[in-house]
């Protein structure tokens, strides 16, 4: 049963769809910033079914805020297409939200891929050299799994994983995971990471 609740590129695309239709039904509007496996279809890097959408952030006038919690109208939103598609409550999912509180890469808004569904949805996706700094980070936080397969899908250079894992230390500075740091950047293949203490 949990491969039904899973969905692929094309249904992630109807979902966002009905997601827009549903706010502009409401009145409402709002812009999100997407990461993850949803990022990862649409920019067409993987085509793996995922099992929801993770939302780092909503573009309010241009800045970035916190998505959890969601914005009223866009969760309202939310739980009418989770009912018309038979999903969990919780597909849109703000939980990556503490990323976007302990800071983003330099430079991300300027890097977002652009999509409009509708008149009240418009959805920002994380660009390619970002989602290696978020799967560098959950690979070593979570564990292999599929991170390490979407972040070898992203086929990042030396230098991407390097300025990733600078980045990875500044949201868990502690020497534990800088060892765990290390020993995922050599089993991607880098021999010498030069972390430092």
């Amino acid at each position: 049963m949990g491969d039904m609740l899973a969905f692929s590129p094309e249904r992630t695309e109807d979902l966002f769809r009905a997601l827009g239709e549903h706010l502009h039904a409401l009145g409402g509007r709002a812009e999100i910033v997407v990461i993850g496996g949803a990022a990862l279809q649409i920019l067409g890097y993987v085509s793996r079914p995922t099992r929801d959408v993770d939302v780092v952030a909503v573009l309010d006038e241009g800045r970035l805020r916190e998505a959890q919690p969601l914005p009223p109208l866009l969760d309202e939103a939310a739980a009418r297409v989770a009912r018309d598609f038979g999903l969990p409550t919780d597909w849109l999912n703000a939980g990556p939200a503490d990323l976007a509180r302990l800071g983003l890469p330099d430079g991300f808004l300027g890097r977002v891929h652009t999509r409009t569904y509708g008149p009240a949805l418009t959805v920002h996706v994380a660009d390619r050299l970002d989602l290696i700094h978020f799967k560098l980070y959950a690979m070593v936080d979570q564990g292999g799994g599929r991170h390490e397969a979407d972040l070898r899908a992203l086929r990042p250079t030396h230098d991407e994983l390097l300025m990733a894992a600078r980045w990875a230390r500044t949201h868990d500075p502690s020497e534990g995971f800088r060892e765990q740091l290390e020993a995922a950047l050599h089993h991607l293949g880098m021999r010498d990471a030069g972390l430092g203490p």
